[in-house]
């Protein structure tokens, strides 16, 4: 018998390191698929969520659809060749607003959106960057 010592079950340990993981990022495999920016457009994935609460209650897939479809947040997958180059809008110094792999801020009918498979992706505008955040968890609620 071990006194003193607290033994966790491999069950429960599996599921205690997998709720403490970062939100998913797209896979690269399915990123070489995704159309290529033109110009000072930026392409988003939109975030999806947890697809449950905080208290571990299950949302059904139009929740969380629907919540996706009103999201603010996003991942950028990529960036257009021509994205804050211009010096009108952002300075002869500028520096870009976003990169790559960034998790950002936008409006909520920012954009052109369409459908993928497995959900949806946004094509913005440069100047339709609002902030970068790093974790869209700290800001989403249901």
């Amino acid at each position: 018998m071990n006194r003193g010592k607290l033994i966790i079950p491999k069950r429960l340990q599996k599921k205690f390191q997998e709720e403490k993981q970062e939100p998913k990022k797209p896979q690269e495999t399915s990123l070489e698929k995704m159309p290529e920016p033109t110009g000072w457009r930026i392409l988003i994935l939109p975030y999806k969520g947890q697809g449950k609460t905080e208290g571990g209650v299950h949302l059904p897939d139009q929740t969380v659809e629907r919540e996706a479809l009103a999201t603010v947040c996003g991942y950028v997958l990529k960036v257009g060749p021509l994205a804050y180059k211009d010096p009108i809008k952002f300075g002869e110094s500028y520096n870009p607003w976003c990169k790559e792999k960034d998790w950002v801020i936008f409006g909520r009918y920012a954009g052109s959106r369409f459908k993928i498979e497995g959900g949806e992706v946004r094509l913005l505008n440069d100047d339709e960057i609002l902030a970068t955040i790093n974790n869209p968890e700290d800001i989403l609620h249901i």
